[in-house]
């Protein structure tokens, strides 16, 4: 017996392939959620009363004796002047003050705060999505970010402890989104179409990313920082009531859905029986045993440090070193992103082909996918700690290591269904609980070495530590990483427990409905 839904013969399900209604549902669900996540970066550039700060810290230089910045001063060290050439020395730069006098330290905070509500859901949310339903998670994932953020402005004028409160709920929630994702990818991605739907979905986090930046930058600048949040949450609530209607956990249960369609995914996976029977339990010590596992858990970490100096700090660094406007420095900012989700889409396209056709195994994809996102960010730091004041020749290396990082999502984050599709959504919880931590380091480490000291010279220091974990995670991976299905997978499964050999060419399957 199974939980099958008769299909309807709809229209929307004959028209379009119910696996990217889902794919293009969570890719925006994806770009809400990172959306919301890092429109606070943008917005603090504005919320920033930039005169007091820089007068406390001269004040402090002056008074505090010897510290890291102070030492730091001490080197010569190039001063960048705003795009055109001027020097600060005959133009007048109009500095952008907003309300909150807060330090270096208080910023780093209220931006990392964020992941430690991120930190603490993952794994018990990846069991709810894997043991209950991942539809329904991910929409819990969305609508907790929507909320807090439209409630962001009012705490945040009572003190800086109700934004704190509001990043921290907001994590909560976006650590139910990867889990969640993953858990329906493998119910719903046939083996051949594995990478390119993963990238359509986690491409949203870049097409959120950009949107995010750019809206916010708009918004801050023609309204004030506060209707970056009101706006920004309003438009977030349509996604919602989509999501709700036209998804479902796994084709079994779709209505909107072709039985051609039906039947390809489930006899793909093996699924055509599958009813609500009860999920295995994740095999605990044989999961930590598991180098594969590890290789993922490494790259994802390093990665992220790299991916979260890209996303939280690169605003920052073009306000503090290259001294652009909000205007500028929004629009520049989101200026990658677009084409790295045309990058991401056309190389998991790429890697899916070659891979059915037999060329290259799951190994050497996701393999390949990771070296290109670690590589390539890498050089490009490299060169932007000695490129100077060359204003858009830094904006255009920057945009080249964002573009590559998009290879990611082709490489070690989709991995985890490879190794162990039944408990894909807790191994990535496991993997991106330990990927937080970055997320919490890099605004902290950030603010510590950029306090009174913000020019080229301490960034180069950041910079310099994440080129470090680039090399760290390509070796990791590139050594000891696996594309194939580990045989703890089938534990508490009454199928053959053996790993499937990854170069096995897959059965062929049906022509795409």
């Amino acid at each position: 017996m199974t939980d099958e839904v008769p299909a309807k013969g709809s229209i929307l399900g004959k028209l379009v392939p119910a696996r990217y209604v889902l794919a293009l549902l969570g890719s925006i669900g994806m770009a809400i959620v990172y959306g919301l996540k890092v429109n606070l970066s943008v917005a603090m550039v504005a919320m920033l009363n930039h005169t007091a700060i820089k007068a406390h810290n001269e004040a402090s230089s002056l008074h505090g004796g010897v510290t890291l910045s102070n030492v730091s001063h001490v080197s010569l060290v190039e001063e960048c002047h705003p795009p055109g050439g001027a020097s600060t020395s005959n133009v007048t730069v109009k500095v952008e003050d907003g309300p909150f006098d807060w330090s270096e330290p208080l910023q780093g905070t209220l931006l990392s705060c964020y992941f430690w509500g991120y930190l603490v859901s993952q794994i018990p949310l990846a069991h709810v999505a894997e043991n209950f339903s991942a539809k329904w998670v991910m929409l819990f994932s969305v609508a907790i970010n929507v909320l807090c953020t439209l409630l962001t402005p009012v705490f945040t004028n009572m003190h800086f402890g109700g934004l704190i409160l509001m990043r921290v709920l907001e994590g909560v929630g976006g650590g139910a989104s990867f889990p969640a994702m993953h858990v329906m990818i493998a119910s719903w991605a046939p083996p051949t179409e594995r990478m390119v739907m993963s990238t359509i979905i986690y491409v949203g986090t870049s097409a959120g990313t950009a949107l995010s930046i750019l809206l916010a930058g708009v918004c801050s600048a023609q309204w004030g920082w506060e209707s970056v949040f009101y706006v920004m949450g309003s438009l977030s609530c349509i996604w919602m009531l989509l999501w709700v209607i036209l998804v479902q956990d796994n084709p079994n249960k779709q209505r909107f859905i072709s039985p051609e369609e039906r039947q390809m995914i489930t006899s793909s996976l093996g699924t055509e029986q599958k009813g609500e029977g009860h999920h295995p339990s994740v095999p605990w010590l044989k999961v930590l045993k598991s180098v594969p596992f590890w290789a993922i858990l490494i790259a994802h970490t390093c990665s992220n440090f790299g991916w979260y100096m890209f996303l939280i700090e690169i605003p920052f660094y073009m306000k503090q070193v290259l001294k652009f406007n909000v205007a500028s420095n929004a629009a520049l900012s989101a200026l990658p992103y677009f084409p790295m989700i045309i990058f991401s889409i056309c190389l998991g396209k790429l890697l899916d082909s070659l891979q059915a056709k037999g060329k290259i195994s799951t190994t050497v994809a996701r393999k390949t996918a990771t070296s290109i996102c670690t590589l390539i960010p890498g050089v490009c730091l490299l060169v932007l700690c000695y490129i100077g004041c060359l204003h858009y020749e830094a904006v255009a290396v920057m945009s080249v290591g964002i573009v590559a990082m998009g290879s990611m999502f082709s490489g070690f984050l989709s991995n985890h269904i490879d190794i162990a599709p039944n408990f894909a959504g807790t191994l990535v919880a496991l993997t991106n609980t330990a990927a937080t931590l970055p997320g919490i380091v890099v605004p902290l480490f950030v603010g510590f070495v950029t306090k009174g000291n913000q020019n080229i010279g301490a960034w180069r220091i950041i910079f310099g530590v994440t080129i470090v974990l680039f090399a760290i995670e390509f070796l990791v991976f590139v050594f000891l990483g696996s594309g194939t299905e580990q045989p703890w997978n089938k534990s508490g499964s009454p199928k053959d427990p053996e790993a499937k050999d990854e170069k096995t060419p897959l059965k062929e399957l049906p022509t795409k409905p």
